[in-house]
């Protein structure tokens, strides 16, 4: 796959080296030389200096012959502005990242195909990692209407010894809620269950859940929140 990446920051350049490796092509555009030239010399992709949104650029990256598309630039008026353009050029597959969320609307009426919001994402883990330790990551979709959760299965709790279909049907296990992934011990390699499937205390599940379910889910699984204990803060006089 060809992909055109606007934005040689941080999560553009994280991008395309994953991109690579995963064995993509990959251009990317920034108006930095010296980004252009790191891009270039330490990652291995192809760099264009310039405007992303420049059309006589977009076409020297190739954009014609692009597969996808990424806006990853420094503000969201110029991502909405490349959205637009690789549209025109044909491109169906346009992934954006948001800053600001009064940009929701305007992504999609640009038909980008994801839009992901950074901040958001990075919030929600932040609070659910300080809240439950225990659970090891989170991702959200969709801004934010699907959420995947890898959850532990504790010593003691109902899903420990049942199957996933026993789970799945109890009253209390969420509704909408699905177990996509199975993990027996850390070192194993993950499965993809079947109703069959016994869930081993001390495993680890991935669950798709709606965000309304996740404390739901996770007292389910018996995971207790964490208590931190609250320390007092002086003030010096001013």
């Amino acid at each position: 796959m060809y992909v055109v990446i606007g934005g040689a920051g941080m999560m553009g350049l994280g991008l395309a080296q994953q991109l690579l490796k995963q064995g993509h092509t990959v251009a990317i555009i920034d108006i930095d030389p010296l980004a252009c030239r790191f891009a270039r010399e330490k990652i291995g992709v192809m760099a264009f200096e310039g405007s992303a949104v420049s059309t006589t650029v977009l076409l020297e990256a190739g954009i014609r012959q692009a597969n996808a598309v990424v806006a990853a630039l420094r503000d969201d008026a110029l991502n909405l502005a490349l959205v637009t353009l690789s549209r025109s050029y044909g491109i169906s597959h346009i992934a954006v990242r948001m800053r600001d969320r009064e940009f929701l609307e305007a992504y999609r009426l640009a038909q980008a195909s994801h839009i992901i919001s950074t901040v958001d994402l990075a919030v929600a883990t932040m609070a659910n990692a300080i809240e439950y330790p225990e659970v090891e990551s989170m991702m959200h979709f969709e801004q934010g209407q699907v959420e995947v959760l890898k959850l532990p299965v504790p010593n003691g709790c109902y899903a420990a010894g049942h199957t996933v279909a026993q789970i799945a049907q109890d009253p209390r296990f969420p509704t909408g809620s699905l177990i996509i992934g199975y993990q027996c011990h850390s070192r194993a390699n993950l499965e993809i269950p079947n109703g069959n499937t016994v869930l081993e205390a001390g495993s680890t599940i991935l669950v798709v859940t709606r965000p309304e379910s996740v404390h739901p889910m996770i007292d389910f699984l018996g995971i207790e929140a964490s208590h931190l204990p609250t320390r007092e803060v002086s003030h010096p006089n001013l």
